[in-house]
């Protein structure tokens, strides 16, 4: 039962019933940026959600790049409440692994860091990523706003050219608000994985086409 829904989303009836709370407490402050991982953040600053196959190489992605004010790694997109690693990876919950960027846009916009998403994973493989198999490794994008939900999709239209001139199929990203997909924090170990295992796991790789979206800015 907890291995039959790794090729299809389960229903809100079928998804675990997950708990009220966390089982488990958060670390205080990113180990790489020092800054606190859980909100509330300072007013200037915006979240961005991303999913795109194993968590510990995406965050990593994203917690290089300048304007980036702190990562950290969990669960979105499905059903159950407050879920565990293990309940998330038997298919039973419609989480996806997900990654929240909080960044200044005073020092990198929201399409510089679609453009980066894009570009570090294969938006076309659905229930997969590279050798990752099952619904929690599909593609996604939360957004926070009407205009990231519009940026968001006049990337992917952007993207979704340039990749079927390069030979590829189509794009299966999910673009959603955030609003009613809560991000659940994963477990501490889970957090800056690859700061903490320098040699671990990555899995994350690209297409290697370029997506046309996206420049940083430096004003301010």
């Amino acid at each position: 039962m907890l291995f039959g829904f790794k090729n299809r989303l389960p229903t809100a009836e079928e998804a675990l019933p997950g708990r009220d709370a966390p089982a488990f407490e958060v670390p205080e402050r990113h180990t790489v940026l020092s800054n606190p991982l859980l909100g509330p953040y300072p007013e200037h600053l915006e979240i961005a959600d991303f999913a795109m196959g194993c968590f510990w190489g995406a965050e990593r992605v994203f917690w290089q790049i300048p304007g980036v004010w702190t990562t950290l790694v969990g669960y979105q997109g499905g059903t159950t409440p407050h879920p565990s690693y293990e309940e998330v990876c038997s298919g039973m919950t419609g989480h996806t692994e997900a990654v929240r960027v909080v960044f200044d846009p005073r020092q990198v916009s929201y399409e510089k860091l679609l453009s980066v998403f894009w570009e570090s994973h294969d938006p076309t493989q659905g229930f997969r990523q590279g050798n990752d198999r099952g619904t929690q490794y599909r593609s996604a994008v939360h957004t926070h706003s009407v205009e990231q939900q519009r940026a968001a999709e006049s990337s992917r239209t952007a993207y979704q050219q340039v990749l079927r001139a390069a030979g590829h199929g189509e794009i299966t990203t999910e673009l959603l608000p955030a609003k009613n997909r809560p991000f659940h924090p994963a477990e501490p170990y889970h957090q800056q994985y690859l700061d903490k295992n320098p040699g671990g796991y990555c899995g994350i790789g690209g297409t290697g086409v370029s997506c046309p979206v996206g420049v940083a800015r430096t004003d301010g």
